[in-house]
């Protein structure tokens, strides 16, 4: 690693001199220069009619060689004043400037960022941070009304739809994978979707994605809504240039971190967001999805979202750009989709070395979408207990489940930390409010007993109901998993042959008439009246290190 060095010289006051020591004060690494100080804010570029409308302040009007502004367009892989300049405006403390969208052209300007320059000595200086398009909603060809009815979901089998099980169990939402490499496709592939988007034809196999037509449409149907989770395995032509340059060395992952390195890369993820978001908005035939989910897990980075890079900031920094980018595609088609991003419960331990803290990796996050134009995201979160096949929800063991933000680990149990931290002003969302909150993937074994995954799926359920601002509870799983079972890791409400488990009249009931019922048999499980337990938030933990044997 090549380390920059830094240039010091001794100047005096004013505005003047500080323009100089921006271009003086200066971090020489392979030619590149970035300015020291930043003294001029961008408060807001949003879309207004075809045009970007940027908002600029600054407290003392850096000095330049001809009084101008110059705005710069940067693709989300470029730093500096090296993108496409898009206007010039008379300097001042506060100026509102004006350039084309460009949208759906080789020149859209929809999901780059945003900086502003000054020109002196003849060189351009960056005079402030970057900020993206906060509103891409306003070009939305759609606005699909969203299929809320309420927070109990389930990770399903597509053969639950004609069995009849989702209906009988009264679920209300779903979540599903979707692998980039399976609907990607390669020019001149056969049985393709072609796409214009951006200047350039981009290809989908028809086959993948009429099999994802039908899926949706199928939960649909039943008046279920879907949350989508978008994966990138990589692995053939048609998505290979999706990879993450550094996840190309040969590491096996089930998903990649995404190219936002390349152009070819950056370019195809712009047409495959805006692809998913037009066809899948309810509006073209090929069913709906209110919800996306970029990534499960991230801040794992080894396990689920990989780049070879164990720098926290430099993995965040790229999961970020992605976001943007897909978060601004997606909502120029639907201005009502959700985008969310996904962490795991190692709030403040994490077991793998290879990964990033949960609570870390979020801080991070919402560091840079603040810095560079604060949008509406949504925040997945896995509240499984610790250890994962730990039977039971509420009573984890104190070494891990502790009442304090610097708890190891974030369960149902402890639930409330999370909710309490994401009321932080700098959490909320534009608008003011407390972000969208799904728990998008969260599972109890039976393999220590039906009756602790009967009492424990209870407990997760009406806990995560008495909480105004989650929005989903989404059951792992439906069916059991034969690999995940060799870990004690027996999650799904029906057996490997399509028997049901107990849990299974248990989740049916949870939130229906027949909702008491369940409430006295997981009463009588747990030793306590569970709706006194989560009324009172009254947390039970255990001794020794919690391992079940």
């Amino acid at each position: 690693m090549r380390v920059c060095k830094r240039k010091m010289w001794k100047i005096g006051g004013g505005a003047a001199a500080f323009l100089l020591l921006l271009t003086a004060l200066v971090m020489i690494c392979g030619g590149n220069v970035q300015a020291a100080g930043r003294p001029v804010t961008i408060h807001s570029c949003q879309i207004l009619g075809g045009d970007v409308s940027c908002t600029l302040t600054a407290n003392s009007v850096p000095s330049s060689d001809d009084g101008k502004y110059y705005i710069y367009a940067d693709q989300v892989y470029e730093d500096g004043p090296v993108g496409d300049l898009v206007a010039a405006v008379d300097a001042a403390s506060s100026v509102t400037v004006f350039f084309p969208l460009n949208y759906n052209t080789a020149d859209s300007n929809l999901s780059r960022k945003f900086l502003v320059a000054v020109k002196s000595g003849g060189q351009m200086v960056q005079v402030s941070d970057e900020h993206y398009i906060t509103n891409p909603e306003a070009i939305a060809s759609f606005t699909t009304g969203r299929m809320n009815r309420g927070i109990k979901g389930i990770l399903p089998e597509v053969s639950a739809i004609a069995s009849g099980e989702l209906k009988d169990l009264g679920i209300q939402q779903v979540v599903y994978n979707i692998y980039l490499d399976e609907i990607c496709a390669a020019p001149g592939a056969a049985g393709t979707i072609s796409f214009d988007y951006n200047g350039q034809t981009y290809y989908f196999s028809n086959g993948r994605v009429t099999h994802y037509d039908q899926m949706v449409k199928g939960y649909n149907n039943l008046g279920i809504q879907v949350t989508m989770v978008i994966l990138n395995r990589g692995g053939n032509e048609g998505s290979l240039d999706l990879v993450h340059p550094q996840a190309l060395d040969g590491t096996e992952c089930p998903s990649y971190a995404l190219n936002v390195e390349e152009s070819g890369g950056v370019e195809h993820l712009k047409a495959v967001s805006a692809f998913l978001g037009q066809r899948y908005s309810g509006r073209t035939g090929n069913g709906q999805i209110d919800n996306w989910i970029l990534g499960n897990e991230v801040n794992a980075r080894t396990s689920w979202w990989y780049m070879n890079s164990s720098s926290l900031d430099e993995n965040v920094s790229a999961y970020v750009k992605a976001f943007r980018i897909v978060y601004n595609e997606l909502k120029a088609m639907n201005a009502n989709v959700q985008v969310y991003n996904s962490i795991d419960q190692e709030w403040g331990r994490k077991s793998n070395p290879g990964s990033f803290l949960a609570k870390d990796y979020l801080d991070q996050f919402n560091y840079y979408i603040n810095r560079e134009g604060n949008i509406d995201w949504g925040l997945s979160y896995h509240p499984y207990n610790s250890p994962l096949y730990d039977p039971y929800a509420w009573n984890g063991p104190a070494v891990w489940v502790k009442e304090s933000v610097s708890t190891p680990y974030i369960t149902m149990q402890n639930i409330d930390i999370l909710i309490d931290y994401m009321h932080q002003g700098k959490f909320l969302n534009p608008a003011g409010q407390v972000r969208s909150i799904s728990l998008a993937e969260i599972g109890y074994t039976s393999y220590f007993g039906d009756e602790n995954q009967e009492a424990s799926i209870a407990y997760g359920y009406l806990k995560a109901a008495a909480l105004p601002d989650v929005d989903a509870f989404m059951l792992f799983r439906l069916k059991d998993d034969a690999h995940e079972m060799e870990s004690k890791l027996n999650l799904g409400i029906t057996n490997l042959d399509g028997s049901h488990k107990p849990a299974y009249d248990i989740y049916k009931n949870l939130g229906t008439a027949g909702e008491g019922t369940v409430k006295a048999r997981a009463s009588e499980i747990i030793g306590m009246d569970i709706d006194e337990m989560i009324s009172q938030n009254i947390i039970w933990t255990r001794g020794g290190d919690g391992v079940v044997q």
